[in-house]
């Protein structure tokens, strides 16, 4: 049906395990006139058929989007965004006082290389693949069909392979103008969300149910929130009857969004405002500075580690960072400390906390061990989809 790719004898056996991925050092074959992005059927060595994918020049050769022959037509994405969209709505995502979550994550909904964000009457997308980019404006359509949806902004420009020499702008492939909502609800908090120019998709809506879950133990507390971009955590933590949030992030932008975003929740609340402050401040020179009077921290970092080569590095710096964090704590605090660095697993994250705490010589108790949510599911043929880990501890 597709130009096809031969694989060498004894290369076929993850993929009968429905791993989605064919790394290039297992092709033996290769069509003669095959292009980047296009699609590709792949063979065992004894000719069987195996699975279909995007074929990409790289070390990923080919993420699959099938093990069963067939079309992929409209029909096909439909049914797969139609499938993404009913969990999310079994999972109770969609509804009136949330419309800000993950519609599809890539290999854990089936469609790798392809990430959509929704954001009330917008979905941001983004492609990881020279296949999903090219598929992206029948994606589209789709998508307002499936969803309802009236807006689709593509923001693929930094996320799509350089070497493919794309030169992608971001825009919107249906829809835009002046009168879009740029506010979101989650969990029926209001947040300023910046597909434009932010990060990632605008918002971290894998953070949601910690966040919900930081709510809880916010009461009475003095809290410290670094690395703290939207505030995400910190207006959780107002919400939750926090004495004092302070939100520390190293950009400017960051501590005017998160100001917004308490104003946006709290403007008439003037008490509430004034239990707030945010400080523009490198992570580690805060820590290091700072007195001793927090009782709740979360320590919420970019990813320190963005592939293997810089792991022993990325773990020094999870390691030094939480050990400030253990040494300046209030007895009896809370820490909430994450990772998501995809390169560093969960149990090499652990370790390197644990380490922080044997440095601090204070006694610590996991309460907690979290991940990233269900609408961020990870295929069990594909553990590395597995990227977010935390752990939220009590220091004696």
């Amino acid at each position: 049906m597709y130009p096809s790719i031969i694989l060498k004898r004894g290369k076929a056996e993850s993929l009968k395990r429905f791993h989605p991925w064919v790394f290039s050092g297992a092709i033996h074959q290769l069509p003669a006139h095959v292009e980047e992005g296009q699609m590709v059927d792949i063979f065992d060595a004894e000719g069987h058929y195996v699975a279909t994918g995007h074929y990409q020049i790289g070390s990923i050769a080919v993420r699959v989007l099938t093990f069963r022959q067939q079309k992929i037509d409209r029909a096909f994405w439909r049914r797969r965004l139609e499938q993404a969209y009913r969990v999310r709505q079994d999972l109770g995502l969609v509804r009136p006082d949330n419309n800000a979550y993950r519609l599809v994550h890539g290999e854990g909904d089936r469609l790798p290389g392809l990430i959509v964000d929704m954001y009330a009457d917008t979905a941001v997308v983004q492609a990881h693949s020279v296949g999903m980019h090219m598929e992206r404006q029948i994606i589209a359509e789709v998508l307002c069909e499936v969803t309802g949806v009236h807006n689709i902004y593509y923001k693929s420009e930094t996320t799509l392979p350089y070497k493919a020499h794309l030169q992608q702008e971001n825009g919107f492939l249906i829809g835009g103008g002046r009168d879009i909502d740029i506010v979101a609800v989650e969990n029926g908090l209001r947040f300023n969300i910046d597909w434009l120019r932010g990060q990632k998709t605008g918002f971290f809506v894998d953070q949601r149910e910690n966040r919900s879950l930081l709510e809880h133990y916010s009461a009475g507390k003095k809290v410290l929130n670094m690395f703290c971009y939207t505030g995400g955590f910190s207006v959780y933590a107002l919400r939750g009857g926090a004495d004092i949030v302070h939100s520390v992030d190293s950009s400017a932008k960051a501590v005017d969004l998160v100001n917004a975003n308490v104003a946006l929740n709290f403007g008439e609340q003037p008490d509430t405002l004034q239990r707030h402050q945010a400080y523009c401040e490198d992570a580690f020179r805060y820590l290091e500075h700072m007195g001793d009077q927090y009782d709740l921290i979360i320590l919420d970092p970019p990813a320190f580690a963005k592939h293997k080569d810089a792991l022993r590095n990325a773990l020094k710096g999870y390691t030094r960072l939480n050990a400030i964090a253990f040494q300046k704590i209030q007895p009896g605090g809370i820490l909430f400390t994450f990772s998501c660095s995809q390169a560093v697993n969960k149990d090499q994250f652990r370790l390197a906390v644990f380490t922080a705490a044997a440095q601090s010589g204070r006694h610590v108790r996991i309460l907690h061990q979290i991940h990233q949510p269900a609408d961020h599911p990870i295929n069990i043929y594909h553990p590395e989809g597995e990227y977010l880990k935390g752990l939220v501890l009590q220091v004696e």
